[in-house]
Parts: C-alpha cells; sequence; structure tokens
C-alpha cells in the first residue's frame, strides 16, 4: 500500500511536483494559502485540505515547498499547522530552499514533537519539476531517507542523501552558487562575442562539444538569443539562494568574492524590475553596460 503524501506550497515548483506524484498513484492531499491553486490540483485527484493541520492528519509524509525558511516555519509549526495534526510516524520532508541553519533547527524542533524531519531541497527549476527530473539532495537519517525515497522518486531522477541534517541545505547553496555563476560566466561570453561581432549561435555550436560545453549552456544560450526570459528560474529566488550563500559563508568564514559580485548583479537585476525573469536574464546586465543586444542572427 502507498503511503498516504500531503504536499505545501502548490507554486510554480510545488504544482508539477504534487502532479507527478499523482501520476504515479499516491492519494495526495494538498493545501495551499493560494486557493484557486488548491481547486486546480484538486480537479486533478488530490484531496483539498483547509490547513497544514488537516494535511498532516491525512498523511504518512507531509512535503514543504514554499519561498522560504519563515514560511516553513509557519506551516509546520504555526497555528492550524502540521505539528497540531502530526504523530510519531509523521516524517516530513522540507523541499524548499532555506538556510542550513534553519533546516537544522526545524529539524530540532520537530524532533522534540518525536516527528522525523528532513531537508530535501531540489534543483532543475520548473522544467525539472513538470518533466520529474529534478536532482534532490537530501539531508537526514538514513532511515527516514529510505522510508522517503519512493516518493522522491516520483519528482526527481537523482535522489540523493547528502549527509545528516541541513546537509541538503549545505548542498543547494553549493549548486546555487555552480549554477549562477555558469550563466554569469555564459553571459560575460556572448556579452563579448556579440560586441566583436561574431555570430553568437555559431560560437555556440562551436563551443558546445568541448570543454566549455555543459547543461547551463544548452539551457540558457538558446533563451538568451531567442530573448526568452520567462522564468524557470526566477531572478528574486535565485537573490534569496545567493543571500542564503553569502549569509552562510560569513558565518563560516568564507570568502565567496565571486558569490559576492553575484549577488550584486541580482541585486541590480532586481532594481531594474526584472525579479520576475529568468536568470538567465543575468545577460541583461552585462548587456546594459556593454550597451549591446545578444540575439540571433537575421535570417536574409
Amino acid at each position: 500500500m502507498k503511503k498516504r503524501v500531503g504536499f505545501i506550497g502548490l507554486g510554480i515548483m510545488g504544482m508539477p511536483m504534487t502532479r507527478n506524484l499523482l501520476k504515479a498513484g499516491f492519494q495526495v492531499t494538498a493545501f495551499d494559502l493560494n486557493q484557486e491553486a488548491v481547486k486546480t490540483i484538486a480537479a486533478e485527484g488530490a484531496t483539498p485540505a483547509a490547513s497544514g493541520k488537516e494535511v498532516a492528519e491525512n498523511s504518512n509524509v507531509v512535503i514543504t515547498m514554499l519561498p522560504k525558511g519563515v514560511h516553513v516555519r509557519a506551516a509546520i509549526f504555526g497555528p492550524n499547522g502540521v505539528m497540531e495534526g502530526a504523530n510519531k510516524d509523521t516524517v516530513i520532508v522540507d523541499m524548499s530552499s532555506v538556510l542550513p541553519t534553519e533546516s537544522k533547527q526545524l529539524s530540532l524542533d520537530a524532533k522534540k514533537h518525536g516527528v522525523s524531519f528532513l531537508d530535501a531541497p531540489v534543483s532543475g527549476g520548473e522544467p525539472g519539476a513538470i518533466d520529474g527530473t529534478l536532482a534532490i539532495m537530501v539531508g537526514g537519517p538514513s532511515a527516514e531517507f529510505e522510508n522517503v525515497k519512493p516518493i522522491l522518486k516520483a519528482m526527481g531522477r537523482e535522489v540523493i542523501l547528502v549527509g545528516d541534517s541541513s546537509c541538503g541545505s549545505t548542498a543547494k547553496l553549493a549548486n546555487q552558487i555552480i549554477v549562477n555563476l555558469n550563466i554569469a560566466a555564459v553571459s560575460e561570453a556572448v556579452t563579448l562575442a556579440t560586441k566583436a561581432g561574431i555570430d553568437v549561435e555559431k560560437m555556440y555550436q562551436a563551443i558546445r562539444g568541448g570543454l566549455a560545453g555543459s547543461a547551463v549552456l544548452d539551457a540558457k544560450v538558446p533563451m538568451m538569443l531567442d530573448r526568452n526570459f520567462v522564468a524557470g528560474g526566477r531572478v528574486d529566488i535565485n537573490l534569496k539562494d545567493i543571500t542564503n550563500v553569502m549569509n552562510t559563508a560569513h558565518e563560516l568564514h568564507v570568502p565567496l568574492p565571486l558569490s559576492s559580485q553575484l549577488l550584486e548583479i541580482f541585486h541590480s537585476l532586481a532594481s531594474d524590475g526584472k525579479e520576475a525573469l529568468d536568470h538567465a536574464s543575468i545577460v541583461q546586465h552585462y548587456e546594459k553596460i556593454a550597451n549591446v543586444t545578444v540575439k540571433r542572427e537575421e535570417v536574409e
């Protein structure tokens, strides 16, 4: 018999993740402050809930996918939250991107209530959430991980236990450094190429099979060339993640000069009204200071 799964947070990531759980045959009880989102997923087979408490009362495993740590804490420990409906067999899996210190404290507080807690942030953006190909990095006890692994596999391709509590959240910060600095490097390269007057698409085809090739290169250069900045990974979400990176680095006395510059680029984009755009729009920061526009060559 498959476990009953609760899902809290039906946003750009949570909605498709919930759909994949339903496709895998799990009984899903869903809640979001946005009642229209709840109605949408209920029409697709989920059981609607009016609170986190109700989600927990109807689930063995409760997943949270929310914007910030403060929202996760409110959903779990706030009035009518998960903890009011949880029992000793409940496992909470937070798939949000939050500070490692927040994950650690959430785990400790859940343990005081006799409830298991895993941090399991994801990488892959909206496309990965839709396709069920997310990379999921998990922190917490191995027994609880094995218990929920079949659920996570319904949403992700790579599901790895990284270490103890908060290790998943730390791995996500490392992931965000690599992804976003890679986008920034690509942005610098295509801006230089555009300023030099060469065909960026041909350059991209020439280098993508070499050492410069990457998933980021293949995902973001076509977006830049098409001027398609519809968000898969929003600027404001990545701004939050890189802020978390720098806060964690400062606590650990780890200097991250490239990430600190990246944070300033994200603040620049946000101040320019680009918060809701995809992080491929990092290229627009470079375009602005170089006075060029990266785009496909016009075919005559």
